[in-house]
């Protein structure tokens, strides 16, 4: 895929005051407007990777700001053309004023604005890095964890990347020996024992699940989890979200309704980022007292079926009620429910936790904070969280697929392995659509339309 080559130019900075600010640009012939817009010494020229303070003047010669110029020139930059980054004082108006200014003086040159992710976009067409690296950029910008910050700066390192080219390397050199031996079928006839291949193909497919099982523990620090509230008015979800937020973060009466809407606080258990949603309580609609309490009702079954883990609210004083029975019955199949009994306070139970085949049962009480480290660590267990003490890398949901697709495919190898030598031509094409599955990781082979959507998403600037 290849761009619009014309020089672009973007304030590179977030939206809004900040003791400095920076415009970014990058493409060709950049030399003409570095010398309409810095006051530099007579015949002088900025020095590559040098930052030189000027003076950032208008067209009439009117300073516009002062700061520092930067010049990077290609390919020893950031996207792999020649950049130069202005960075001055980060008022709004400046750097308005100043990115007005470059295109004013980039006019000569077709200099345009930047599409978001545009720079980084044209670092990955440049090879300075692959597609799982520039992804990594994006989610360092966005992570909301400590422990996603570190395993996006492991991914942007390469280090996912680098795992990835290992397996897609053994996998080439497995396809490559079951090709040639297709290609000369007369000069072997116990291929598959004699190269080892169904024992090289073993060791792949190994490699592939710990990848697999490494970068879904990353995509649950990149995405964390949905973890919707749901009961009846009254049981304490909002005391619950409060209890596990450490604030109070949603209104709590004992007045039956109170939570019209549905209230989201992301807390961090372990590093992992958890979005927990407390919502309506359910009732019958004709019980409810006004439309808005129905409308929340409805949005609360809403919320219900998008969540990656159901939390049903009950009171540990009264027990289970019929009304309990029914909310249960519209609970989505396919989603983790955990029944926690809260007010154990006034109940007098005890904190516990019971697994039973069809729910977790927990005991606790939210207003005295009883028996909440045994939810937070039923909620790491149903997140599926391991605590491997090894660094993580960022994992995206489009590698969760990629990898899972090349594990069926390596799968179906392995069933024409067993064939012996009589399915050699299928063994073969298996390989070839692992190895493309894999290979679309770090963007060997990717569709135009899929690059656009992954750089849509950027911040402009980056």
């Amino acid at each position: 895929m290849t761009l619009d080559s014309s020089p672009i130019v973007a304030i590179a900075t977030a939206p809004g005051r900040g003791g400095i600010g920076v415009v970014r640009v990058s493409g060709k012939n950049l030399g003409t407007m570095v010398t309409a817009i810095c006051t530099l010494p007579q015949g002088a020229a900025l020095q590559p990777r040098h930052a030189t303070y000027t003076n950032f003047v208008d067209a009439d010669g009117s300073v516009i700001d002062q700061g520092l110029a930067l010049y990077f020139k290609a390919p020893h930059s950031y996207t792999g053309e020649d950049v130069l980054e202005l960075q001055g004082h980060g008022g709004p108006v400046v750097m308005q004023l100043l990115l007005a200014r470059c295109l004013q003086a980039g006019n000569g040159i077709d200099l345009r604005m930047a599409q978001p992710g545009e720079f980084t976009h044209r670092a990955f067409l440049n090879d300075k890095l692959d597609l799982a690296q520039a992804e990594a950029v994006a989610d360092l910008i966005e992570a909301s964890t400590e422990a996603a910050a570190r395993s996006a700066s492991q991914s942007l390192s390469g280090v996912f990347s680098s795992i990835i080219h290992t397996l897609v390397e053994q996998v080439t050199q497995l396809r490559m020996l079951v090709e040639a031996t297709l290609d000369f079928p007369e000069e072997e006839i116990d291929f598959l024992e004699k190269s080892d291949a169904r024992g090289k193909l073993d060791t792949i497919r190994s490699s592939l699940d710990q990848v697999f099982q490494q970068a879904a523990q990353g995509a649950l620090l990149r995405d964390g989890l949905n973890i919707v509230l749901a009961g009846q008015p009254n049981v304490g979800k909002s005391s619950l979200l409060n209890a596990l937020a450490g604030a109070d973060v949603a209104i709590v009466t004992p007045i039956a309704g109170t939570t019209r809407d549905k209230v989201t606080e992301t807390i961090q258990i372990e590093g992992i980022p958890l979005n927990i949603i407390d919502t309506a309580g359910i009732r019958d609609s004709a019980d409810a007292a006004d439309d808005v309490e129905r409308i929340g009702i409805a949005r609360t079954w809403a919320a219900v079926e998008q969540a990656d883990v159901i939390i049903h609210m009950l009171d540990a004083c009264r027990g289970p009620t019929l009304a309990d029975e029914h909310i249960t019955a519209r609970f989505p199949d396919n989603v983790p429910v955990m029944r926690v009994w809260n007010k154990i306070d006034l109940s007098g139970h005890r904190p516990a936790i019971d697994r039973l085949d069809n729910a977790t049962h927990i005991y606790l009480s939210a207003t005295d904070k009883l028996g909440m480290e045994l939810l937070r660590a039923e909620l790491l267990r149903l997140a599926g969280w391991q605590q491997t003490g090894e660094s993580l890398y960022l994992a995206r949901e489009r590698h969760l697929i990629a990898l899972g697709a090349a594990r069926l495919h390596l799968n179906a190898a392995a069933e024409h392995a067993a064939l012996n030598d009589h399915a050699l031509d299928l063994f073969a094409e298996e390989l070839r659509l692992a190895q493309d599955r894999l290979s679309s990781i770090t963007g060997e082979f990717t569709s135009d339309d899929l690059l656009g959507v992954i750089f849509s998403r950027f911040c402009i600037g980056k």
